[in-house]
């Protein structure tokens, strides 16, 4: 979830840290204040494009970050271990715009292209509004949401996992086909770079070993002397040792415990102290006795290592892929030689994956047929309650053609909506309005909220255009959505904005010529007052107080 945003010299922003809480968020004030710069400061450090434009006027440079708390499971947390960017369970999202040279992006300190913060931003935040990284909207997202609703997401882990060895399978068919007619040539060419890969013997292990025997030797002396020292100060001084020192403390704190016996468990403690530092220097010593200085190793060492480097370029590979290297190419040797017996066996074994392939995928196709149809019709029944009576959403499932199968299925998934009675459903994203489109995204976060991927959701307008019942229906639904997921929600309306479990007030100010935008989180007494200015406009009566009261009881009761 998103932990803290800070940004500085953005739009009319000169400088904001704001912590965030899990739940349900919220986010008011006046027209024009600046609530929608938060936003997009958000969607900015999660890879969205921008300029120039949105440095504070006067200001050389624009700078906006994020945190966010990751459990390791999470999608976001897999994915940043893939590009070896994890940090600890914490993950810091950081962009800089700058006036005259191209933005920055940095992913836990780690300076990165933008597009690795958009693709990472796709698994830590959905803004559903006018923003690019409304999820919604894409077609692999849409197949998402239905097969998690459906409960096939392992089923279609492992159907890709099958048309990915059913490609494998035809893509070696194909290459041992066109291989006959250079047969001789591979042939001699997979045994001269089998050989040198034989001679090699490398394992997959051997090259992180190498490496750190390596760093160890070609930093002996320095060791040594490091080590040496230590052992000295901690042992070897007869008068300054840390041990005899720790030792004398000890004797002179024993004999003063017959005053005071609240000295003894300092003298416990102290006592444990020189145990472990005596255990210390003995391993200090220890280590120092089995280190030594070994020219002629390093030489076999840095041989061997970059002998393991000049073949990992040759093969355009990473040193510990070596390995792997080696026993395709001996596979594919094995083939040509066997070139008749293989054809036929590849040909068999091809024709089982593609058997297997399409006996999940039509698993898939009716499970998905089905779940489409219950998804459906349980988020129109949530549209008739959130301001769009009469509306209806379809799931539609275009069947591809056989030789259009890929790693998802048989079909193509895609959301229709029509927003109004009569009128014919249409893809989501030719239709739907900004408040239509969250209105439809906060239907089916409902629904799908034990299922859902993505731990921090953003709505903006999602109250445009309703109001009155349906009004405090949404931020019903949005604070119980903020049960299971993080929820931040940009409001104008006091029913709305009364759910909240945070309320953040952002406000415009004017120092001098210079106009600024903060943002405060709202204490109760705070609170009831900016639900009241919601509820009443400038002037706020008893009525309009006590109104805001019994808001905020009811909201929590």
């Amino acid at each position: 979830m998103l932990t803290q945003l800070y940004v500085r010299d953005f739009a009319i922003v000169r400088e904001l840290s704001l912590t965030y809480e899990s739940g349900f968020t919220v986010l008011t004030g006046e027209t024009g204040a600046g609530k929608s710069i938060l936003i997009d400061a958000l969607a900015l450090v999660l890879g969205e494009r921008a300029d120039s434009e949105v440095i504070r006027h006067g200001c050389a440079r624009a700078e906006v970050s994020a945190s966010f708390a990751l459990k390791p499971t999470h999608d976001a947390a897999k994915w940043l271990k893939e590009n070896d960017l994890f940090g600890d369970r914490e993950c810091v999202l950081r962009r800089l715009i700058e006036a005259d040279k191209p933005s920055r992006g940095f992913i836990n300190g780690r300076p990165v292209p933008i597009q690795m913060l958009r693709e990472l931003g796709e698994h830590l935040v959905d803004i559903h509004g006018q923003h690019e990284h409304q999820s919604l909207l894409r077609r692999d997202a849409q197949r998402q949401i239905l097969d998690d609703y459906a409960g096939l997401e392992d089923t279609v882990r492992a159907l890709a996992g099958q048309f990915r060895e059913m490609e494998s399978l035809r893509e070696r068919l194909t290459t041992l086909k066109q291989q006959t007619a250079d047969r001789d040539a591979r042939v001699e060419l997979l045994s001269y770079q089998v050989r040198e890969l034989d001679a090699l013997g490398l394992t997959a292990e051997e090259v992180p070993v190498l490496e750190e025997e390596h760093a160890r030797l070609a930093n002996g002396a320095e060791l040594i002397e490091g080590v040496q020292s230590l052992a000295q100060a901690i042992q070897e001084d007869e008068e300054a040792a840390l041990s005899q020192q720790l030792a004398r403390a000890v004797t002179r704190l024993e004999s003063l415990v017959k005053y005071d016996a609240k000295l003894g468990g300092i003298a416990t403690l102290l006592n444990e102290a020189v145990i472990q530092v005596d255990e210390a220097g003995g391993r200090l010593n220890h280590y120092l006795d089995s280190l030594e200085l070994d020219p002629a190793r390093m030489q076999v060492v840095e041989r061997r290592l970059s002998t393991v480097h000049d073949l990992a370029r040759k093969h355009k590979v990473k040193p510990e892929q070596l390995p792997s290297v080696h026993t395709r190419l001996r596979a594919e040797l094995s083939e040509i030689e066997n070139l008749d017996t293989s054809l036929e066996r590849l040909g068999q074994d091809l024709e089982k994956a593609r058997m297997v392939y399409f006996k999940t995928a039509k698993d898939i196709s009716r499970a998905r047929q089905t779940a489409g149809k219950k998804l459906a019709k349980v988020v129109t029944g949530e549209m008739q309650e959130l301001g769009m009576p009469g509306g209806s959403f379809e799931i539609t499932l275009t069947a591809l053609a056989e030789d259009e199968a890929g790693a998802y299925g048989l079909e193509r998934v895609e959301f229709q909506v029509s927003a109004n009675p009569g009128q014919p459903a249409r893809p989501l994203v030719k239709v739907a309005s900004g408040g239509e489109l969250s209105r439809i995204s906060l239907a089916l976060q409902v629904v799908l909220a034990g299922t859902g991927r993505i731990p921090t959701l953003i709505f903006d307008e999602v109250d445009v255009g309703i109001g009155g019942s349906v009004a405090e229906v949404v931020g019903r639904k949005l604070r119980a959505l903020g049960e299971s997921r993080q929820v931040l929600c940009i409001t104008h309306l006091a029913q709305v904005a009364a759910q909240g479990t945070q309320h953040v007030q952002v406000r415009k100010l004017t120092e001098g010529k210079v106009t600024v935008a903060e943002a405060v989180p709202l204490v109760e007494r705070e609170r009831t007052m900016e639900i009241a200015r919601m509820l009443g406009g400038v002037e706020i009566s008893k009525q309009t107080l006590a109104h805001a009261k019994d808001m905020l009881t009811r909201a929590s009761a």
